[in-house]
């Protein structure tokens, strides 16, 4: 991974840069296409043949079978594109942040309202 001079890693973060979207983008793609209501169909109808459409690595499509958010981060995944996936599992981004932060839902909830605070 490249980082800017004087760019610091956050721990724990995936730096999503071209690298990470090339690697990424038949799985963006694919999550942005569940923005259409045909497409979720089809989706969940046969979820690897729809994966195949977007020719996923296997990495990618076991990350799919697992509903691993995070792994699809780790592969290329943007966050962005990833919430239209998490969305057509009946996920939020809350739910995502709490995946993020390995809290429980509502520990994730309570430390926003805490922050708004």
């Amino acid at each position: 991974m490249a980082y800017a001079k004087n760019e610091v890693p956050i721990l724990g973060t995936t730096f999503f840069d071209g690298n990470m979207a090339r690697k990424g983008y038949g799985l963006n793609k694919m999550c942005f296409s569940l923005n259409d209501s045909s497409a979720r169909d089809a989706f969940f109808a046969d979820e690897m043949a729809y994966c195949d459409r977007f020719n996923l690595s296997e990495e990618q499509k076991q990350a799919v079978r697992d509903r691993d958010v995070l792994r699809m981060i780790e592969l290329g995944g943007n966050i962005y594109y990833l919430a239209k996936f998490a969305g057509a599992l009946g996920m939020n981004m809350q739910d995502i942040g709490a995946l993020q932060t390995g809290m429980s839902l509502e520990a994730f909830k309570q430390k926003l309202v805490d922050a708004g605070r």
